[in-house]
């Protein structure tokens, strides 16, 4: 039997959601799961979710959610509302309320002990992406956690050997994809469906192994499991260099 790499996209506090979506996974103790960050913000349960892939010790990377939660009340620093205002207004207030107004301290030591990337050999796990013009050892944090369209432009695999696979993006946000759907492009995969979104609402797990997705309807509590090749939308990157033009005149 081959053990299984299954992929999970952002949660954003979502944990009746993930509790169904991980029964209908039924990962084994042998498989390895593997969240790609943001698990906490804009949902009902983020502490809750935390404390799930802690207890279970699955493998989870840095999002940018994590990041400003930490850097409010994880880098020993003293608090600048400026960062503490843009965490709030990026669905901090749901993570608060979950805490009861006290995020403990084994939590925060956990998403501090975070990696920004996962190496697999085949697979390359990052939260948001990197820089196409940068080699990795020039990749910041920043790259790892934020990058969007920069990163979704790029028109040939960043490595030759490996398939990055990301979430941060909301996918239908990409031009040519719809709601639900995964995007891919030149060497990368972005499972991000936004489980938080109303247009959306869809929780996205990939088992690679089998190339099958496995998708939860946060609002509508509906499951289902669809072959990759089917779940999965071809980006033109020329349309998100477009996109970044188009931006770039209105500003």
């Amino acid at each position: 039997m081959t053990h299984r790499r299954i992929f999970i996209g952002d949660v954003h506090g979502h944990y009746d959601s993930l509790v169904a979506l991980l029964e209908a996974i039924a990962p084994g103790k042998e498989d390895n799961v593997y969240f790609l960050g943001d698990l906490i913000d804009r949902g009902p349960k983020s502490a809750e979710v935390v404390e799930l892939v802690i207890k279970n010790n699955y493998h989870c990377l840095r999002g940018n959610h994590e990041d400003m939660l930490l850097d409010v009340v994880g880098n020993g620093q003293q608090m600048s509302m400026e960062g503490f205002q843009a965490w709030l207004y990026s669905g901090g207030y749901a993570t608060i309320s979950s805490y009861g107004n006290s995020i403990p301290q084994n939590h925060v030591d956990w998403m501090r002990s975070l990696p920004y990337y996962l190496d697999l050999g085949d697979i390359w796990l990052v939260h948001a992406g990197l820089n196409p013009r940068l080699s990795l050892e020039e990749q910041t944090p920043d790259q790892f956690c934020w990058i969007r369209d920069d990163f979704h432009s790029i028109e040939k695999p960043y490595f030759e050997d490996k398939l990055i696979v990301t979430g941060h993006t909301i996918t239908f946000t990409i031009p040519g994809v719809e709601p639900g759907y995964l995007a891919a492009g030149p060497g990368w995969l972005d499972i991000e469906t936004g489980a938080y979104h109303p247009n959306s609402n869809w929780l996205t797990a990939l088992d690679k192994t089998n190339d099958l997705v496995y998708q939860i309807n946060t609002r509508q509590g509906k499951i289902r499991t669809i072959p990759l090749a089917e779940a999965t939308i071809e980006i033109d990157p020329s349309k998100i260099a477009l996109k970044k033009a188009k931006r770039k005149i209105r500003s």
